[in-house]
This record gives C-alpha cells, structure tokens and sequence, in this order.
C-alpha cells in the first residue's frame, strides 16, 4: 500500500475477524516503538456537535497517521 496521494499520511483502520469482531491482541511494552497521533479521515458527513475526544474511535471508521506530528515521526513514516 502507499500513503494517501492527497497528504502524503498513511491511512489506518481497525481490522475485524470473519464474525466482525475487532483483531485484538496483547503486546508485550517493548513491542511498542512509538506513539502515533491519529487524525479522524472525514466523511461529507456532519460531524455530532456533542462529540467528546473518547468518542473518536467509535465514530470514526480510518484514520491518518500524521507523520507532521514531531520529527521524529516524520522520520519513520517517510
């Protein structure tokens, strides 16, 4: 896959089993290699005006990882 033409990001979603159950696992803490800020991908669809930031996975289908956040993250995603 490549980044999104229009801003150059990579674009995620969650992924689901055959039972449309979410892919979820456990990872040990070195694992993780770096924090991702993550930008709601929009619809043409209004956005509920009492949205609340703990609600944005819910709502929200995919994802852009923003590579603009720090340096370092543009490093990686580059």
């Amino acid at each position: 896959e490549d980044p999104d033409p229009n801003t150059r990001m990579w674009i995620v979603q969650p992924g689901f089993n055959a039972f449309r159950q979410p892919n979820i696992s456990i990872l040990h803490i070195d694992m993780i290699y770096r924090a991702a800020h993550l930008i709601p991908v929009y619809s043409t669809h209004f956005i509920p005006t009492k949205i609340q930031p703990h609600q944005s996975y819910d709502i929200f289908h995919a994802f852009y990882v923003n590579k603009f956040a720090d340096h370092h993250t543009f490093e990686i995603t580059s």
